[in-house]
């Protein structure tokens, strides 16, 4: 529980009575949960994030259905929930139960198991939404190669994995080069130095990418947009360098070039059910174990350090003692 005072800012682990959930139609007994980026800057305070307090963390989970007046579901479904503001303006999935608005979520697909689909969680989703958008602009495997930045966050790690299984070149893109073999474990075809990128000088850049995911923002996601291919796409869901966006429309209107918004909060019911069956039909189970780091729910606090400090690889996936 994340409480703010005038004068403290804190994040404990609590006992609390059911009676103290918020108001929803469903109430999840909640498997697994995260640690996503936002969530790291929610418990430590290091980013704006929580709007109301008290607030449970956590913005994502996997779980049961305990109770439900939702005519959607019922005791004992399987569900998945991502986003909605759970985690920043209503409790969210790092606890043991969890009562939400029963449209926020969606059958778990049935051949993916509760741990795994967190090992995906919102970072794999996100990534899905990423690759749905570049295959909708008609990008090919043999188009070229696609840069994912942030290769060993969760979002990156899930995008190479994916996207090598469709038979694309990933060039992963990381500041953490000690992690090379595990990017190539996962289907990269190079890693790349982030330091290597090109920096924003020129409005246009010698061109490189077909395609790429970024997770960065700022200076990186400038220099991707410079350097990307005639009618290439750039698919942008994250600012962990920075918001800004230090660039020129010449990409744009020179070279055609796409920058496509990922939002993954506010996505319809619709887009979310077809993402998550095309994970779970793409996701290999072992390499999904091989992203997996598996902790306890008094774990959390000191790996959200690690994460935001890029001390880490792949998932962190939060048993909450309740399977």
């Amino acid at each position: 529980m994340i409480e703010k005072s005038d004068t403290k800012y804190s994040t404990t682990l609590k006992e609390l009575d059911e009676a103290q959930l918020p108001e929803g139609d469903v109430t999840v007994k909640v498997s697994y949960s995260t640690i996503n980026y936002k969530d790291a800057l929610a418990i430590t305070g290091k980013g704006p994030i929580v709007r109301n307090f008290p607030m449970i963390p956590g913005i994502d989970f996997v779980g049961v259905v305990e109770q439900s007046s939702h005519p959607d579901f019922k005791v004992g479904d399987n569900v998945i929930l991502n986003g909605w503001g759970v985690g920043e303006t209503h409790w969210g999935g790092l606890a043991q139960l969890a009562r939400v608005n029963g449209d926020w979520l969606i059958p778990l697909p049935p051949t993916l198991s509760p741990k795994h689909a967190m090992t995906l969680g919102t970072a794999g989703y996100t990534a899905m939404l990423c690759i749905q958008a570049l295959l909708q602009h008609g990008l090919k495997p043999e188009d070229g190669e696609i840069a994912v930045t942030g290769a060993t966050g969760g979002v990156g790690s899930v995008a190479t994995l994916i996207l090598s299984q469709l038979g694309f070149q990933v060039v992963a893109i990381t500041s953490s080069l000690v992690e090379s073999d595990y990017l190539k474990s996962l289907g990269a075809t190079e890693v790349m130095d982030k330091a290597l990128l090109p920096p924003p000088s020129k409005p246009l850049l010698k061109e490189r990418w077909a395609a790429a995911i970024d997770v960065l923002g700022g200076k990186t996601l400038s220099s991707l947009c410079s350097s990307t291919r005639y009618q290439g796409i750039v698919a942008a869901c994250g600012l962990a360098e920075s918001i800004d966006l230090p660039i020129t429309v010449a990409p744009f209107i020179l070279r055609g070039v796409t920058l496509a918004g990922i939002d993954s909060v506010r996505r319809s019911k619709a887009d979310r059910i077809i993402a998550w069956e095309r994970l779970a039909k793409l996701a290999d189970s072992a390499r999904l174990e091989a992203l997996t780091t598996e902790i306890s729910l008094e774990d959390v606090p000191r790996y959200c350090d690690q994460l935001l400090n890029n001390q880490f690889r792949g998932r962190f996936v939060v048993n909450t003692g309740t399977t």
